[in-house]
């Protein structure tokens, strides 16, 4: 029973962090039908703001001298601000383009940002001590869990339940599901496009800063390339679950993180290092069966 509970924790917490990475990709899509390639790069450079304080006497953001109650609410507002300025600068411009053109624009812009990175810090992964306490581990059930794991959880619930609120009960979140609905049609009925897609970068830019915060509690490194796992598995599950769905790219997350575990626990140990060409091919599987997803979005179908 113990280690039943163990394997739950774990497929909770690992697909939570995969959900969180898959909900801020199919935000952006839902609104642009953009597949957003920079999201990983994003949660890179969330995490290098921790080190500011590191380039020179004259750096700006103090993020590593500050406490907990203003460095999270800082480190989201960077996130924000990077997808924000992002969509301004480089998205707003290829708004009529093909989503060819503007995924190609993606990949250009996740390739900045790792650049200016690999600038400023060079490639050499660096140790970070980020809130030591949550290595703990806590009796739950009768089981000894990492209190990391229990908090990924319960921020990603968290996360969920108000981003649901948002989107059900206030104004600018019904204009997103409306945009998202039929983006043109949204527009004649008065939504604001600029509003509509910059708020949507906005969101997706936080949850990359959470992402990215728990990522790198959990390693204590920070490395140039600590995204690119992240965003492969999360686009992955928004394929999964259906292009546009928020519910679908949620849920594939959750399953794709309880997949792996659950082939890390049941596989030979001679098979173990081949996990994920099993959990790939469980995908391939998937999509087999359900080609578009496993909730496909109305504009996932058509955007006019």
């Amino acid at each position: 029973m113990t280690e039943i509970i163990q394997i739950i924790i774990d497929a909770l917490s690992l697909g939570s962090l995969y959900a969180l990475g898959a909900l801020g990709i199919a935000l952006i899509f839902g609104v642009m039908r953009l597949v957003n390639f920079a999201h990983g790069d994003t949660i890179a450079f969330c995490v290098f703001a921790l080190l500011w304080p590191s380039i020179d006497a004259a750096a700006v953001v103090f993020a590593g001298h500050l406490p907990t109650v203003l460095l999270i609410p800082l480190i989201l507002l960077i996130g924000a601000g990077l997808s924000v300025l992002s969509e301004i600068i480089v998205f707003r411009r290829f708004r009529k383009a093909n989503p060819a053109t503007m995924m190609i624009a993606s990949f250009a812009l996740g390739f900045v940002i790792r650049y200016f990175l690999l600038m400023l810090y060079s490639s050499r992964p660096k140790s970070i001590n980020l809130w030591e306490s949550l290595g703990e581990s806590i009796g739950f059930l009768g089981a000894r869990v990492p209190l990391l794991q229990i908090v990924t959880v319960a921020i990603t619930l968290g996360i969920l339940g108000l981003l649901t609120l948002f989107l059900k009960r206030s104004r600018y979140g019904l204009e997103m599901r409306a945009a998202a609905e039929n983006f043109t049609m949204a527009r004649m009925l008065g939504v604001r496009a600029n509003r509509v897609i910059m708020l949507a970068f906005a969101l997706s830019g936080m949850l990359a800063a959470t992402t990215g915060l728990i990522l790198v509690t959990q390693t204590g490194t920070v490395d140039i390339q600590m995204g690119a796992s992240v965003m492969l598995i999360a686009f992955i599950a928004t394929v999964i679950g259906g292009l546009g769905s928020l519910t679908g790219a949620v849920t594939a997350g959750y399953l794709i993180g309880a997949a792996s575990v659950l082939m890390q626990v049941v596989l030979p140990l001679d098979a173990r290092p081949f996990r994920d060409a099993f959990v790939y091919g469980a995908v391939i599987v998937t999509l087999i069966w359900r080609p578009n997803g496993l909730f496909v979005a109305r504009s996932a179908k058509q955007r006019v």
